[in-house]
């Protein structure tokens, strides 16, 4: 059996590098939401398949709603982020739901850290491909799912994205 990685992806992959050019050309807000709407359209379901009664990532969800709505503050919601990383102690012996927290909670911090809007796809994809594909395969086939996955994480930013928006983040990519 392969040794399980938390992420998946390689940076070096076209279709990342075309979602990193595609980030670099938007605006924090528009970034923010993506990622927010990406997290809670194709995370929080499986999330919640295996913790119904667990609201606590639905709830994270919601505040940073709030924040980027305007109706909470930038102390708040890092006192939020950082209370939620209790969650991780919970999920930390199962890939998968680590994988969606770790993504839910990196995605939930992208208006202030632009960078965010990549590096939670990497977790939002290992979950996504282990869920799918179980935890038994080999490495080619991880591999090959996670490089289909990109290409939806691509298109889902590429649906939303803001010609010549106005105020494009500023990003160095350390990677």
């Amino acid at each position: 059996m392969v040794k399980l990685k938390r992420m998946l992806g390689d940076i070096d992959d076209p279709t990342v590098v075309v979602l990193m050019a595609l980030i670099e050309s938007q605006s924090a807000e528009t970034l923010a939401n993506w990622s927010l709407n990406y997290v809670e359209q194709n995370l929080l379901s499986i999330y919640q398949d295996k913790y119904p009664d667990d609201a606590r990532l639905k709830h994270i969800i919601c505040e940073t709603r709030k924040y980027l709505a305007g109706t909470k503050t930038k102390k708040e919601q890092r006192m939020l982020l950082k209370e939620a990383k209790e969650l991780i102690k919970d999920v930390e012996e199962t890939i998968v739901p680590l994988a969606i927290v770790r993504a839910i909670l990196i995605a939930c911090a992208t208006k202030d850290s632009p960078t965010n809007a990549l590096d939670y796809t990497f977790y939002a994809v290992a979950a996504i491909v282990y869920h799918q594909a179980g935890l038994c395969e080999n490495k080619e086939i991880y591999d090959q799912l996670a490089k289909e996955e990109f290409k939806k994480v691509l298109k889902s930013l590429q649906l939303i994205a803001i010609d010549n928006e106005n105020n494009p983040v500023k990003v160095k990519w350390y990677c």
